[in-house]
């Protein structure tokens, strides 16, 4: 009885102090204010771009600010997913949404693999390994994360212009590849520096090979970094639209962001399927980041410590 009466006493005292100290509740009141106005400002146009999808194109253009569409339809979508048919010479007649997709897939994949594993070797290699202009090297990949893209367009272009890469997904692996692979090696370098070195040089005890040591302890340790670099590799490679466009000419091997801009006409939109061809190009990506998100959350904030 004792022990409730003074659980009840000092919960009540607590109370009391937190009504004496006003600064502590309306501070508390205004960051959750900010952060929820700061929440609708993000996701309201994800919810608008949603919302155009099921609605029709002269609800669209009838500049009605309603959210909720009055003529609710899922036609947007049946044309996208099955209504996108052309006849390709030497293949017959394919669905050029499922096409896109896939070579959007596939580059995406092969560009996250090859990423990955230069990525992951490189980092090993400048944080195990001291030589000379190793330090100039690390610099040289910030110094290339300065520059925007659009630099890199035209030696690119000459360039798989002589090797003959233009209009090929080899070419634009290479083009992601290059974007990609400075911000990977400075990631995992991170993650490289933070595990102790005793652990391989026990495994080289052990009998295991450096190499063996790289595959089987180092590299584990690090799957929350490698989860981060195989994230980033994949959505920058996923969601690019200016080398896709610039280097690949044939309708049949655009990219998906190449190929939802030929709802863009020169004096008008498809806005209908724009918008639907929008939410199913995201919808790979959200289920990639639900599904990596431990492993996103852990590897942002223990890769910039070094152990």
């Amino acid at each position: 009885m004792t022990t409730t009466t003074n659980t009840l006493e000092k919960s009540q005292a607590n109370s009391v102090r937190g009504f004496q100290n006003p600064r502590v509740n309306v501070g508390n009141l205004l960051t959750h204010i900010v952060l929820i106005l700061t929440c609708i400002v993000m996701v309201f146009p994800v919810f608008w771009v949603i919302s155009m999808s099921f609605k029709t194109l002269p609800e669209i253009q009838s500049s009605s600010t309603d959210i909720i569409p009055k003529e609710f339809t899922v036609a947007n979508y049946e044309h996208i997913l099955f209504g996108m048919t052309k006849e390709i010479r030497g293949e017959g007649t394919i669905n050029l949404f499922w096409r896109w997709a896939g070579n959007s897939l596939t580059v995406a994949g092969i560009t996250t693999i090859i990423g990955v594993l230069l990525a992951a070797s490189c980092a090993y290699a400048l944080s195990r390994f001291k030589f000379r202009g190793r330090r100039l090297l690390l610099i040289s990949f910030l110094i290339t994360q300065m520059f925007p893209g659009a630099i890199l367009v035209i030696p690119l272009y000459n360039m798989f212009k002589e090797w003959q890469l233009l209009d090929t997904f080899q070419g634009l692996i290479i083009a992601y590849s290059t974007i990609a692979l400075p911000f990977s090696v400075w990631m995992l370098k991170g993650f490289f520096d933070a595990i102790p070195y005793d652990l391989e040089e026990a495994a080289i005890v052990d009998g295991c090979t450096p190499i063996g040591a790289f595959w089987r302890i180092a590299l584990p340790l690090t799957l929350p970094g490698l989860a981060v670099v195989s994230f980033y590799n994949f959505m920058t490679a996923w969601n690019e639209f200016m080398f896709a466009l610039t280097f690949m000419s044939g309708e049949q091997n655009r990219t998906l962001p190449v190929g939802l801009r030929s709802f863009v006409f020169e004096f008008a939109t498809d806005w209908h399927y724009l918008a639907a061809g929008s939410v199913l190009v995201t919808i790979p990506v959200m289920i990639g980041f639900f599904y990596a998100q431990k492993y996103l959350v852990s590897g942002l904030t223990s890769g910039g410590v070094k152990g």
